[in-house]
């Protein structure tokens, strides 16, 4: 049995990561200082699978790791989460996201070179690209972020990349795309309340839990909203599994695009969701997000090629699992 630590397992994607890596057999380390994530998911996992297979450590990335590595022997690959993801709050306080993303990178990392841990699979972004220069992008696409989050993240990379030239630190880099949906059996998801997710605030929206507004501004697409790439949240958890099997078989350092290679704009997304929910709301414009670009789509062929991944879910999969669960969780967890 591998174990697997992560980081930010309270979080969206994090929880999601430790209910389908659970779901595959594989042991969780799960770490969190929860200022944003929620400690009732990992409960409810913890409760289904075991004490043995899920343990859980209230832990700042920040700070002393020791009691989670004195405890904790034998990890094999570790998924590195946790991070602050808002573009607009990372245009108002970038210095959020240079400490928590990158500087508690950093530290995280020594410790876990220190415990001679050296499989790493790290959680980044397709905003380091910035302004799309081609279409689809491509993993050399150059890299120009238009915001301080897509730099805090840039900078971690090329953090682990100096790390593995100097220590031998093995990492796969995962740039991934809109992350939307929840789990297939709407257990467990989003709590983010606003999320800065559009899907899931559309699919808030139809259920009538709270208003929906259009937080994009003017672009040059087609219908003046940005176009992305939205990635279910399963399949990236299946990216990441891969990606610890690719390391753990000796596979070589890499970074890779996680996207489904289509797009979609803002407003095609929200006339999917009220047509797959069957229910109309009324778009209310707010103040623009700062930071934001046109266009964003991935190229997957690199995922398909170094580890045999390919997205199973469609956007319907992903408002249908995203109805289930703000039905049971209309304001997700609670703190």
């Amino acid at each position: 049995m591998k174990t697997i630590l992560i980081t930010g397992a309270g979080g969206y994607i994090g929880s999601v990561a430790t209910s389908v890596l659970l779901s595959k057999g594989y042991a969780v380390v799960a770490l969190d200082n929860f200022s944003t994530g929620f400690m009732q998911a990992l409960k409810l996992l913890k409760k289904k699978y075991g004490a043995k297979m899920l343990r859980v450590y209230k832990v700042d990335l920040a700070g002393d790791l020791t009691e989670v590595f004195d405890k904790e022997k034998k990890i094999d690959a570790v998924l590195h989460y946790a991070a602050k993801c808002s573009v607009n709050e990372s245009m108002e306080y970038p210095e959020k996201y240079f400490e928590n993303n990158t500087c508690a990178t950093t530290n995280f990392l020594g410790q876990l070179l220190k415990n001679k841990i050296k499989n790493l699979v790290f959680s980044s972004t397709c905003a380091v690209y910035g302004e799309a220069v081609y279409m689809p992008l491509d993993e050399r696409h150059p890299t120009e972020p238009a915001n301080p989050y897509g730099e805090s993240k840039l900078m971690s990379e090329k953090i682990i990349e100096w790390y593995s030239k100097i220590h031998d630190l093995h990492y796969v880099i995962l740039r991934y795309f809109n992350v939307c949906g929840a789990t297939d059996d709407g257990m467990i998801g989003d709590s983010k309340n606003p999320s800065p997710h559009l899907m899931q605030n559309a699919v808030r929206g139809a259920l009538g839990i709270e208003p929906f507004n259009l937080t994009c501004g003017k672009f040059d697409t087609t219908d003046g909203t940005p176009i992305r790439d939205y990635v279910n949240v399963v399949d990236l958890a299946d990216a990441h599994i891969l990606a610890v099997e690719y390391l753990l078989n000796g596979g070589e350092n890499e970074i890779i695009n996680i996207g489904t290679g289509e797009g979609n704009s803002v407003l095609e997304i929200v006339d999917q969701v009220q047509e797959i929910t069957g229910e109309s709301f009324e778009l209310a414009k707010t103040e623009a997000r700062k930071g934001e670009y046109a266009k964003m789509i991935a190229a997957t062929d690199k995922a398909k090629r170094t580890l045999g991944w390919v997205p199973k879910h469609t956007l319907k999969d992903s408002v249908q699992s995203l109805v289930k669960w703000y039905t049971t969780n209309p304001n997700g967890w609670k703190k």
